[in-house]
């Protein structure tokens, strides 16, 4: 992942820029992991915002929504594009809540000096995973 990561140009020098990992595992309760369960790993073959169903089924129904709005009114009138995810799986900020703990500076730098509110901060992976499957608007990877 990390020579993939390399040869798409991502690099540890630039936040928006940073190597992606994606979510592999989903089991992160259990105390120990038995790698032959294929029940412990994620479906790769979709995008981190379609692994909770009921999320995509949320996250379809405004896409459409938005398409109906769009043909309602005329070119020139359309609000925005339609689209699945309103944000992107990797962003600077996302880098910057994962490294919280290794480099804080990068945050109050980023922040005017302030930390975020510590119901936002990165607290533990399983937490991050859980908010990843069920919240509409956190579509982020590792």
């Amino acid at each position: 992942l990390m020579r993939l990561n390399q040869l798409a140009d991502r690099s540890f020098n630039d936040l928006s820029q940073y190597p992606v990992f994606p979510w592999v595992v989903v089991d992160y309760e259990s105390s120990t992991l038995d790698l032959d369960n294929p029940a412990i790993y994620r479906d790769l073959s979709k995008p981190v915002g379609a692994l909770n169903q009921q999320r995509l089924d949320r996250l379809l129904k405004r896409y459409k929504e938005m398409l109906e709005m769009n043909a309602e009114v005329s070119d020139d009138d359309q609000i925005e594009e339609p689209y699945m995810f309103g944000t992107h799986y990797s962003a600077p900020s996302y880098v910057m809540f994962y490294l919280l703990r290794q480099a804080p500076e990068l945050t109050l730098h980023n922040r005017g000096g302030t930390f975020d509110q510590p119901d936002r901060a990165f607290y533990s992976v399983a937490e991050t995973f859980k908010g990843v499957c069920c919240n509409d608007a956190d579509v982020k990877e590792l």
